[in-house]
């Protein structure tokens, strides 16, 4: 059945989204006109004609040519930018004030995924703050004077529960329907043991390491500004989630924080503590397409995979696992050893489509996006093998890993556990 159109298509759009887009138009249009001078310069190097002084680049009359697109793409784009980025508080004032749609904040949270990094580099109003988030309402404390916790959380307890979404996702992706339901993880320990969830918005296409820097800040200062004691810290992260919370208690210890002595209870959700195998897949497509002088051009469209998903090719949680590295040709797994945080009951949740256990479920099918033997932290090298208690992990048949946000079986382990 057809869907009809919506009576106000444009209602999702914000005018800084106006703004981000034509600023990935023009990146797009100078991005293949680097794509089509390296497919000239392939054909040209098998005639035996010279090329430019930078690899991939022609000379004469066709490099001018493909430097004046250059040229004229960034000037009408820069220019146009300029322009927008003018008008852009006198227009927003005339908008609705009310918080971005669903629609709106899935297809952030899917551009951010896969591109986040490349959105904060060139400053584009599309890349998604980290935010602290109660309901439907970020929780800040940079305003001057600092604004403190919203009143709409008079009930607010000692006992804080964040949940972390994975990658392309956001928080609201924890409200997704399951067979027919709507639970909530964050919902069901509200009632039940009665947490108080907050839940983590983040730009998920930046590199683990860095957001989970920031998450540690950002704890510190919900743990000083919280409206009452803060008796217990319990996070149930989801996916890539799991690598964020394990790199924010790190860093935070280094840093000598007070939040991690709050920190009680993970739940790891479908986490690649050992990476992914779909993220080398994207490696091996790098190299498929970098084989032959007519394909290697387009190797540029495999670079357009955000750190954060690069991340996910071993599960790369702290700086040292990728920096003054080629992100995109990790043909070895380097990363530090960075074993469970201490002094916190930590516990694993994995899923396989299939009925059973078996080499394939384990290292490859796992729950469609992360293999079993990766979600439980296990490791042929007892050095790298996450190391907890049998009772603190439950292995699901025949679910997926989004069906792993919103399962009920889910929510009453975690209840259990948490109890």
């Amino acid at each position: 059945m057809t869907m009809p159109a919506t009576k106000k298509p444009l209602k999702h759009l914000r005018f800084s989204d106006i703004r981000g887009v034509a600023q990935l138009t023009t990146q797009a249009t100078t991005g293949v006109t680097r794509i089509v001078e390296g497919v000239h310069r392939s054909v040209l190097n098998t005639m035996g004609i010279p090329g430019g002084k930078v690899p991939g680049q022609t000379r004469g009359i066709t490099g001018l040519v493909y430097k004046s697109v250059n040229g004229v793409t960034r000037l009408v784009g820069k220019g146009l930018d300029t322009g927008l980025a003018g008008l852009q508080p006198w227009l927003e004032s005339f908008e609705d004030t009310s918080p971005g749609t669903p629609q709106r904040d899935a297809v952030l949270a899917a551009l951010n995924g896969v591109m986040g990094d490349r959105l904060v580099a060139s400053n584009n109003p599309l890349a998604t703050p980290m935010s602290l988030r109660y309901g439907d309402e970020a929780l800040t404390w940079q305003a001057s004077p600092p604004r403190p916790i919203p009143m709409t959380m008079p009930g607010a307890s000692g006992k804080v529960l964040l949940l972390i979404h994975g990658l392309c996702m956001n928080d609201l992706r924890s409200h997704a329907l399951h067979r027919g339901d709507a639970p909530d993880h964050g919902a069901a320990l509200a009632s039940a043991l009665d947490y108080t969830p907050v839940y983590l918005r983040y730009n998920s296409g930046m590199h683990t390491s860095k957001n989970g820097r920031e998450l540690a800040t950002r704890l510190e200062q919900l743990l000083t500004h919280w409206p009452c004691a803060v008796e217990e810290l319990a996070v149930v992260a989801h996916s890539m989630g799991g690598l964020l919370i394990r790199s924010a208690v790190h860093y935070a210890r280094q840093k000598e924080m007070r939040w991690p002595e709050s920190l009680k209870n993970i739940v790891f959700l479908g986490t690649p503590h050992h990476g992914a195998p779909l993220e080398r897949a994207g490696n091996w497509l790098d190299v498929i397409l970098g084989s032959t002088p007519y394909t290697r051009p387009f190797t540029a469209l495999g670079r357009l995979r955000s750190a954060g998903i690069t991340d996910l090719r071993y599960g790369h949680v702290l700086d040292e696992d990728w920096h003054g590295r080629d992100r995109f040709h990790l043909d070895a797994d380097r990363r530090q050893t960075l074993p469970l945080p201490q002094g916190v009951a930590c516990h694993f949740v994995a899923a396989t489509t299939s009925a059973g256990r078996s080499i394939m479920a384990d290292r490859l099918l796992g729950d469609g996006l992360v293999p079993l033997h990766s979600a439980l932290g296990h490791h042929e090298d007892i050095g790298r093998k996450l190391q907890y208690s049998k009772s603190s992990q439950q292995i699901i048949y025949r679910m997926n890993h989004m069906e792993l946000l919103s399962s009920p079986e889910v929510s009453r382990q975690i209840v259990q556990w948490l109890r």
